[in-house]
């Protein structure tokens, strides 16, 4: 299974079909918030499964603010994160996560990508694909593969 994870697009639809011309096919796209009206454009396009959160800046929407997922044998909570404060490390998010029954947390909102794998969580964040503020500022969004055997793989990858 293959699973695009995308954030903070920002209502720039260009570059989110830049990366889908880039990893299709795919079987499910998560967009972690700060979609800004891409919610309608997703709906469009959509060829697959999609999960959406809304973020801080998506004032107008019925979008959950947080949802569990299942993905293969991991529960998978999606969030937009500035309500659990990431913008001062994950230690809160994580916490929040386990509280919840999650194995992978995934969240968005600092536009810096990161992927950690330590005290029983996965914690996830692909970074923007309009708006990156990691060095070299190149939009970043990640993919999730989950093997043969079941075990979830995640790369980060940056748009070309």
């Amino acid at each position: 299974m293959k699973v695009l994870i995308v954030s903070d697009s920002h209502g720039k639809n260009t570059n989110l079909d830049r990366v889908l011309e880039q990893v299709s096919p795919i079987d499910m796209l998560i967009h972690l918030g700060d979609l800004e009206g891409s919610e309608d454009y997703i709906e469009a396009v959509a060829e697959w499964p999609y999960e959406l959160v809304s973020g801080n800046n998506d004032y107008f929407t019925d979008i959950e603010r947080e949802k569990m997922i299942t993905i293969g044998s991991y529960r998978v909570l999606l969030t937009h994160g500035h309500r659990q404060q990431v913008y001062c490390g994950t230690d809160m998010i994580k916490e929040w996560a386990k509280e919840k029954g999650a194995d992978i947390v995934m969240f968005g909102h600092t536009h810096m990508p990161l992927i950690e794998n330590d005290d029983d969580i996965i914690a996830l964040n692909p970074g923007s694909i309009s708006k990156p503020r990691q060095e070299g500022h190149i939009p970043t969004y990640m993919i999730m593969d989950l093997d043969r055997t079941g075990v979830a793989h995640f790369t980060l990858n940056y748009l070309k």
